[in-house]
């Protein structure tokens, strides 16, 4: 199994509860296709470098997992599905971007706690 990270931008259309419900959707195929997800981040409301759609913010959330490579296909072809996803990108990380994903990951926890 490979790690990879996935970022994609919904519409800035939904409201909090839409873009949840998309984001919960999204996991559920991935955990229902045997994926490891091992962190979830939603950035929230950004604006972008250049209109897509011609919206200039979007929702921005982040997925990291643990997958088959076949899986990617599967989960790609999911967000072309979807009407609500202006945007994705999906990475394969290498051992560095795995060793600096766990330290961004055990960052963020610290701060939670504090």
């Amino acid at each position: 199994m490979n790690q990879y990270e996935t970022v994609f931008i919904l519409t800035p259309v939904l409201s909090d509860e839409q873009m949840k419900e998309t984001v919960a959707k999204f996991k559920k195929l991935l955990t229902d296709n045997g994926a490891e997800i091992l962190n979830e981040e939603t950035w929230g409301l950004k604006k972008m470098a250049y209109a897509i759609q011609k919206k200039s913010t979007g929702f921005y959330c982040l997925l990291e997992f643990k997958a088959e490579p076949t899986m990617v296909k599967t989960l790609e072809t999911g967000f072309r599905r979807d009407e609500k996803v202006i945007r994705y990108i999906t990475v394969k990380l290498d051992k560095y971007a795995v060793e600096y994903a766990e330290k961004r990951r055990n960052k963020l926890a610290k701060k939670e706690e504090a």
